[in-house]
């Protein structure tokens, strides 16, 4: 037996025992159910996100807003994960190696395992030990688990032994090949599903800029190459595959939108700008992503959300100062974009902006030059009322602050209170809110029980 077969078969037996344990949870456990509406078995997945939104509290609607990041692997009552999960009804989390989340023990698939059925263990706990007094049960809305796995192992891949060992995007890339970059979405999409994970931050759709291959400061591995039209049939095989893979249990977010092939310099460590006419950025950049949200398209390569890049665009935002926004905090650049006739059929039918790491140093760095007053609040409420969906958050820090968690307590305390008081505010939330409900019910037709 290879080395995949041996996956393959734990992957199987993973997902025998994850199906297992959700219907025990989920179907065999008395519960104590909602007050709220509960929508129809038949409602479509829009439908039933209207009707479990009426019954949200504030602080339940803009807990969904944010993708949380913690360190370490356990998730007891002492852990600041559970109380942002119990308490501040966050809507999902993002595993990083960096944090320390996968476990050094041999069997790092088990442990992994463990805490992602913890994880949402937890959040299906919150919504029945509600006191009985209560006017209504917390609402139970399973968590985005959320990683990046992009192959070739490290320094580009969270978990790094377990799993079949995959190629990067160049290889496959290098290969021409749209039925193996479909196999390969497929592995990923089935082990990572396997695990409980439901929400993948890849792959990238960046076309590589030649210009800038010489100084080292590019993508290198992580994209499938410099040409448009390749990048777009492979990024659509790859797609399909992960969703194939993961029997449509997983979203899949393509990244870097609009793309940042052709970046300046380092975009995880500063601001960079793209130096092209907006027609430059429809021709090149643009047109995986235009691929991957095609509407026209097998359903299977159509991405469920685009994860938005920190970089400002020459061609779309004109002069370019030290002082220009990034399109991901820029308004009326973001709006421009999304009004192309490409993207607005896809954002008709849901699709779901994700904001690039709002904690990162590039953002740090422009909004807090000098390194001692970031606010965190405002930097959150400014992607998002720029036009972001759900906002990811690692390293998120306010100077002054203790920790993250400290910071992020603060921060969704501000966005409840503003939705109180902000009537424009709390109806931007709820349509983010109903987006990304809708989402979830399209990985999981069920959980409203």
């Amino acid at each position: 037996m290879t080395q995949y077969d041996g996956f393959m078969k734990r992957s199987r037996l993973l997902r025998i025992y994850a199906v297992f344990t959700m219907l025990l949870v989920l179907g065999m456990l008395p519960t104590r159910a909602s007050q709220g509406a509960v929508p129809a078995v038949s409602a479509s997945p829009q439908q039933k996100a209207q009707a479990l939104l009426a019954s949200m509290t504030p602080e339940e609607r803009v807990g969904q807003l944010f993708l949380i990041t913690f360190t370490g692997s356990k998730v007891g009552e002492t852990s600041p994960v559970y109380e942002l999960i119990s308490r501040y009804h966050v809507g999902g989390v993002v595993l990083l190696r960096k944090n320390n989340n996968f476990s050094d023990q041999e069997d790092i698939l088990q442990s992994t395992y463990q805490l992602i059925a913890t994880l949402q263990q937890l959040k299906y706990d919150t919504s029945r030990d509600a006191p009985d007094a209560a006017p209504t049960a917390p609402t139970y809305i399973p968590l985005f688990i959320g990683i990046s796995q992009e192959g070739d192992l490290y320094p580009n891949d969270q978990i790094l032994s377990g799993l079949t060992p995959l190629p990067d995007l160049m290889s496959i890339g290098a290969t021409w090949d749209k039925a193996l970059a479909r196999r390969v979405g497929n592995v990923m999409g089935s082990e990572l599903s396997a695990l409980g994970f439901n929400f993948y931050l890849g792959p990238s759709l960046d076309v590589l800029d030649v210009m800038y291959i010489a100084g080292g400061e590019n993508l290198g591995v992580r994209t499938f190459g410099g040409d448009p039209y390749w990048v777009s049939e492979m990024g659509k095989a790859y797609l399909a595959g992960l969703h194939e893979g993961s029997q449509n249990h997983m979203a899949v977010i393509a990244k870097h939108f609009p793309g940042q092939g052709g970046s300046d310099r380092p975009p995880e460590a500063e601001i960079a700008t793209i130096r092209k006419t907006f027609e430059q950025l429809k021709l090149i950049d643009l047109a995986p992503f235009f691929a991957v949200t095609n509407v026209q398209n097998d359903p299977l390569s159509i991405a469920d959300g685009l994860l938005l890049s920190h970089i400002r665009y020459q061609g779309l935002q004109r002069n370019i100062r030290q002082s220009t926004l990034p399109v991901s905090f820029d308004r009326s650049a973001l709006n421009e974009i999304l009004s192309l006739a490409e993207l607005v059929p896809w954002r008709q039918r849901g699709g779901v902006l994700v904001s690039d790491n709002l904690g990162s140093p590039a953002i740090r760095k422009f909004f807090d030059p000098t390194g001692n007053r970031f606010d965190a609040r405002l930097v959150a409420r400014d992607a998002f009322l720029a036009g972001n969906v759900l906002l990811y958050v690692d390293d998120f820090v306010s100077s002054g602050d203790g920790d993250r968690t400290a910071t992020l307590e603060r921060t969704l305390e501000f966005f409840a209170q503003k939705y109180r008081e902000d009537p424009s505010f709390a109806q931007r939330v709820d349509a983010s809110v109903e987006r990304i409900l809708t989402l979830k019910y399209k990985l999981y037709p069920e959980f409203d029980f």
